[in-house]
């Protein structure tokens, strides 16, 4: 997918146009970035957007997210038991102490 983020009034007011009249190009919208399929006419509208719009619009080619892939088990389980504890004031660092769940440090250091 390409994502397209706009840092103007006006780029945002030609990014709003493009998504209502090319509804089938457009995968999510979020105000002042949209998601625009990865297809050759997606690409069109984005470049159009940034010829008009010059540095007020930027666009990134993005890959949609395998948590199976990216993340490692430890990750996904610790995610998971946080979520299903029995007391929800309990931070992270407290609840995974004592655990085999990853370290909050550990985890901001590593990259996916």
């Amino acid at each position: 997918m390409l994502l397209v983020v706009t840092y103007s009034r006006a780029a945002r007011q030609s990014l709003r146009n493009i998504c209502r009249t090319h509804e089938a190009a457009v995968v999510r919208r979020f105000g002042r970035a949209a998601l625009l399929t990865e297809t050759e006419f997606g690409a069109f509208q984005a470049l159009r957007l940034q010829a008009k719009h010059g540095e007020a619009v930027q666009i990134e080619q993005t890959q949609p997210f395998n948590e199976f892939e990216a993340v490692p088990e430890t990750v996904r389980d610790a995610a998971t038991a946080y979520e299903q504890r029995d007391q929800s004031a309990v931070p992270y660092t407290a609840f995974a102490t004592g655990r085999e769940f990853p370290a909050p440090e550990e985890m901001k250091q590593t990259e996916l």
